[in-house]
């Protein structure tokens, strides 16, 4: 789980933090980058989307729907001139087929996807984003993104919180695969921006607003909780439904309310397994399918003072300098590794927890060449 204390939104745009994907349980592996303090601290304000905030679905060449998709926003289209599928299609909005109004929201649009683009300073994000959780901030891929299993925004209390995920080339999200909002998080501040076209897949449910440069096409039931931007191409659409939902000031998404922390919070930590084959087993299936062999523990992150790893409240490692890491070796039953962070800074400890099946009898240790204190079970 990638943890992260943030700040409330200051009156200047700034950047975030973020975390490199390896696709697990609570998230994948982070690279610790050496940022400004200031650049650390710092929150991000929304990105403005100005006329195109009352669109679900803008398109630059086409809009076209095949079956009972539902659009709860406006539909706008510029500088093309064909919306098909509408009805049987049902848009609960206005439709703006190459008229002023679609004309002005591509023009901001194009103004929304330079400004997300151009948020700094990133944290690389790479591969798939399944099993991740996330604090508000900055992930980059210089190229591609994908989504398979769960992503977890969590906004820790704060209903401000803005994600902003940068994809150098395109995204695609698998059949099924969902982002989920903890914490108070909504959809409205999560913008994805897209290098080239974005593809949702069959019955995935999504969160954000997707700015790209081409195209979105959606497969057949996809739930998409914001909107569709595309500045050049086409929007295809599928028995799906997408809602522009405005920002609360209550916040969105689900679970109790979290921390923030003071002036001079900025450590980051998140836990990841060393094994990619590890890792996405245990994003996409979590404990219904077993982990055969032994992994590698390990957290990354930014002004970590300590770590303490522990297996059923039994402590079996206890690192004060990088790597951050302790062996896991495969054991039967389901196990919990808990790591408790302490950071050098006024963040809060975070517990982060990588829940996993293994096939057979368990025994975790410290990792080689270090002083260890092994187990069973």
């Amino acid at each position: 789980m990638l943890f992260r204390t943030r700040t409330h939104p200051r009156s200047s745009p700034a950047p975030g933090l973020g975390a490199r994907a390896v696709g697990l349980l609570a998230v994948v592996g982070l690279a610790a980058l050496a940022l400004p303090m200031s650049d650390a601290l710092a929150a991000q304000l929304p990105v403005g989307l100005g006329a195109a905030d009352s669109f679900a679905i803008l398109a630059g060449s086409t809009v076209t729907n095949t079956g009972a998709s539902t659009i709860n926003g406006d539909l706008g289209l510029s500088p093309g001139t064909a919306v098909t599928g509408f009805p049987p299609g049902t848009v609960n909005g206005t439709i703006h087929a190459a008229d002023g109004v679609a004309g002005q929201a591509q023009v901001d649009l194009t103004t929304a996807y330079n400004d997300a683009a151009g948020r700094t300073p990133p944290l690389a994000v790479s591969g798939d984003l399944g099993g991740l959780t996330a604090t508000g901030g900055v992930y980059k891929s210089g190229s591609s993104l994908g989504l398979t299993g769960v992503l977890t925004l969590d906004a820790q209390g704060d209903p401000n919180t803005v994600f902003i995920f940068q994809a150098g080339s395109k995204l695609t999200t698998a059949s099924g695969s969902r982002v989920e909002l903890i914490n108070g998080a909504q959809s409205c501040n999560v913008f994805w921006q897209i290098g080239s076209s974005a593809t949702l897949g069959t019955t995935s449910a999504f969160v954000g607003n997707i700015l790209a440069l081409t195209s979105i096409s959606m497969n057949n039931g996809v739930a998409l909780n914001g909107r569709a931007l595309a500045r050049n191409g086409a929007v295809t659409l599928i028995n799906d439904t997408i809602t522009a939902a405005p920002c609360t000031a209550g916040g969105g998404g689900t679970g109790g309310g979290g921390g923030t922390g003071g002036a001079g919070a900025g450590g980051t930590a998140l836990v990841t397994t060393a094994s990619p084959l590890v890792a996405q087993q245990i994003a996409r299936f979590g404990t219904g399918r077993c982990v055969d062999g032994d992994f590698r523990a390990t957290v990354r992150g930014l002004l970590i003072r300590r770590v303490v790893f522990s297996v059923g409240g039994r402590v079996i490692a206890n690192r004060v300098k990088a790597p951050f890491e302790a062996m896991v070796k495969s054991a039967a039953g389901i196990h919990t590794v808990t790591a408790r962070v302490t950071f050098t800074d006024s963040t809060p400890a975070a517990t982060l927890r990588l829940r996993f099946r293994a096939c057979e009898e368990a025994v975790v240790r410290a990792s080689p060449s270090r002083t260890s204190v092994g187990f069973t079970g």
